[in-house]
């Protein structure tokens, strides 16, 4: 590395902090609308991803879960006659009206799930189990939302919609993209809980026989199943991530913000790499004079840039490691996987050498004969 790099880099230390506080704002604001991005999809599709199904039975033309329209369990028996169907069970996602202890009132989404299967149960249990569902009016509630509905122990017991509620354990990182928490119990509480009648379901959970492809059973269905759609896991969180990111113009604005921080990046170390090849023009030209070749000059701009970079991306993740973990115990998700921390450094070099490309085209029609003149 060519010693004139670093010592331009370093010589004027004000300079230096406006560069590297430029690179890591643009790098936190960068991590932050990237990783809620990341983390709108995949709470937006929680339940649907985790619900251990391959296929879903819903209704007609419904854009995401929390739309699922009510019809007759008459369909589950009929999904259960058709050849390839290793299981199916009854689901229901819907609101309900959560009575805090000092008297408000929340909105909470019942999630009820056959507790004798895996499929549409919670995740991440911390305390209680699904097992303990299977006792009266038993909840599963996870502990991001304890305050915002007043628990404050296990064996708590609340109202919803008029049918009482009894706390008996606790999952962890299970969010919801609405502002309504998951309370998840047994399908005939759910029933109560959100005024369903004894003969509807929201949605049908399939699991295939290990003898038969998705598509096959999928088509299997449509045909002895009418007026519903039969939809993959995959499919069916595919949709619900499309509409809340892009239909609802959520995720567009967040990939905005992420763009302005990108641009902001590069505006500010931009100006600051060219302050630096200004003031240092005579050297250059100097250089130039004595039979340096435009590659070398070139060198040293680029990994001023590059230093520039690599000690800005370092600080900036730093600070957004702090902000990561202080998100999760908010209601919004901020997530920071490694794959999106090696293209946010990417991106920093990048933005760090397109600000170098713009001192590169000064110096290249740099005239060495200044260095003679007055």
């Amino acid at each position: 590395m060519p010693p004139l790099a670093r010592r331009n880099l370093f010589h004027d230390k004000i300079r230096l902090a406006v560069t590297l506080t430029g690179i890591t704002f643009a790098v936190v604001l960068v991590v932050v609308e990237l990783g809620l991005f990341l983390g709108f999809t995949t709470t937006t599709s929680g339940l649907i991803d985790h619900s251990q199904a391959d296929l879903w039975v819903a209704s007609r033309h419904i854009p995401y879960i929390e739309q699922g329209a009510l019809f007759s369990e008459r369909k589950l028996y009929q999904v259960r006659a058709t050849p390839g169907v290793a299981s199916a069970e009854k689901y229901i996602a819907r609101f309900a009206n959560w009575k805090r202890p000092d008297g408000g009132h929340e909105s909470v989404q019942v999630v009820g799930f056959n507790t004798d299967q895996t499929m549409g149960g919670p995740w991440n249990i911390i305390s209680g189990s699904v097992a303990d569902l299977k006792t009266p009016d038993a909840i599963l509630v996870d502990d991001l939302y304890w305050k915002k509905l007043g628990i404050t122990h296990l064996g708590q017991v609340f109202e919803m919609n008029g049918y009482r509620a009894r706390v008996v354990g606790t999952t962890h990182g299970i969010r919801s993209f609405t502002t309504s928490p998951y309370i998840f119990t047994t399908f005939k509480n759910a029933q109560n809980f959100t005024n369903l009648q004894e003969d509807q379901t929201q949605f049908i959970l399939v699991r295939a026989q290990p003898d038969i492809s998705l598509q096959q059973l999928q088509s299997n269905l449509q045909s002895r199943v009418h007026d519903v759609d039969i939809l993959t896991t995959a499919q069916f969180s595919s949709m619900t991530r499309f509409y809340w990111m892009f239909t609802t113009g959520a995720g567009v604005a967040v990939l905005l913000a992420a763009l302005l921080g990108l641009v902001v990046g590069i505006v500010v170390v931009t100006q600051t790499i060219y302050a630096t090849t200004m003031d240092h023009l005579r050297e250059y030209g100097t250089l130039k004079a004595i039979g340096a070749p435009n590659s070398y000059v070139y060198r040293v701009i680029l990994q001023q840039a590059g230093m520039s970079a690599v000690l800005g991306y370092a600080l900036g993740i730093t600070v957004s490691l702090f902000v990561v973990h202080g998100a999760q115990q908010g209601g919004a998700a901020i997530l920071l996987p490694w794959p999106m921390a090696l293209l946010i450094f990417g991106l920093t070099l990048l933005m760090c050498a397109i600000a170098a490309a713009v001192s590169i085209n000064k110096v290249t029609h740099l005239d060495p004969a200044m260095v003679f003149r007055g």
